[in-house]
């Protein structure tokens, strides 16, 4: 979960390394400086290919406005970052794979349009969309009551927030179901991300308890964040709910998953009031009645944020 305009691609030998092993933060982007983190792996992609049978639908194809079926393109701002959502399994230079990949390259399909799919930093997406440089943005966008205020979303899968330790950290080894429990922690998490704001408009909670504050301290880069956890600069790490889940499950990570804390839906993000959210729930609906949906969430281990239809702006979980 990071941010930028175009996002710079991950340099190197480092990139290589890092970016399989974080799912950090729903977003994210930035240079790592070459820092490589402690026991970072690269992590091969699932060869499965289960988006080369989609076929074009044409009652969804029906629902695109005259000109995108003209042009037969759609131009996507897409944050590639960590696994399982989207990053570069062979190295920031070749194709990117991923959860968000597999889904945005099916519904084009369904759609009868090719993606013109350019690599930016989370936090850049979303004001790109309203200049009109992105048709779309994809990168673990969660629906937020705020960002409804002028963000379109149709949803695809529900994932959400949660926390990661480094293994053997002896100050939180239980579920985090209350904000309190990290009083007096340093919290490190992705800029522009709904943990940010979830942390900073919370802040006061420990006051109110009589505890000395957390800290919270915001990285514009997912193996950043990895690496200041590692070398003990932060103690927890806030994040995607499936990111944390795939990282912990990396027998080189050295992370410890505690729990959900607050889930939320994720969905494709448009300008306020496009014209192209009932195609896209459309198309998505279609990968789900057909089967296309279940099995690219079970190639990348999110099956069990699998939604049963795609909505248009639903309200935020509460």
């Amino acid at each position: 979960m990071n941010v930028h305009g175009i996002r710079p691609r991950l340099r190197g030998a480092a990139a290589v390394l890092l970016l399989p092993l974080l799912a950090l933060t729903a977003c994210g982007s930035g240079d790592t400086g070459g820092t490589a983190a402690v026991g970072a792996q690269a992590s091969p992609a699932p060869t499965d290919d289960p988006v080369a049978a989609v076929r074009k639908v044409d009652s969804a194809a029906a629902l695109l406005p005259a000109d995108v079926r003209k042009a037969g393109t759609l131009r996507v701002g897409s944050s590639v970052g960590f696994p399982p959502g989207a990053y570069y399994p062979n190295g920031p230079d070749k194709a990117p794979a991923g959860q968000d990949i597999d889904l945005a390259d099916a519904v084009a399909k369904v759609l009868g349009v090719k993606l013109e799919r350019q690599d930016a930093s989370f936090e850049t997406i979303l004001p790109a969309l309203g200049s009109g440089k992105y048709d779309f943005g994809t990168g673990n966008f969660g629906v937020t009551a705020e960002r409804l205020k002028t963000i379109d979303f149709v949803t695809y899968i529900n994932d959400g927030q949660g926390f990661a330790v480094k293994k053997g950290n002896t100050e939180l080894k239980s579920k985090v179901t209350d904000l309190t429990q990290l009083c007096g922690l340093t919290i490190g998490t992705g800029a522009g991300t709904t943990f940010e704001a979830t942390l900073t408009a919370q802040k006061g909670v420990c006051a109110k308890a009589g505890k000395k504050p957390y800290e919270v301290k915001v990285y514009s880069e997912n193996a950043a964040t990895l690496t200041a956890l590692q070398q003990g600069r932060i103690d927890v790490i806030m994040s995607t709910i499936n990111g944390l889940r795939h990282q912990a499950a990396q027998s080189a990570s050295q992370t410890a998953f505690l729990g959900e804390f607050h889930r939320l839906d994720v969905g494709f993000a448009f300008k306020k009031g496009s014209p192209l959210t009932k195609a896209f729930q459309a198309a998505v609906n279609e990968l789900i009645k057909d089967g296309t949906y279940a099995r690219i969430l079970k190639k990348w281990g999110t099956s069990a944020s699998a939604i049963e239809t795609s909505r248009i702006n639903p309200p935020e979980h509460r």
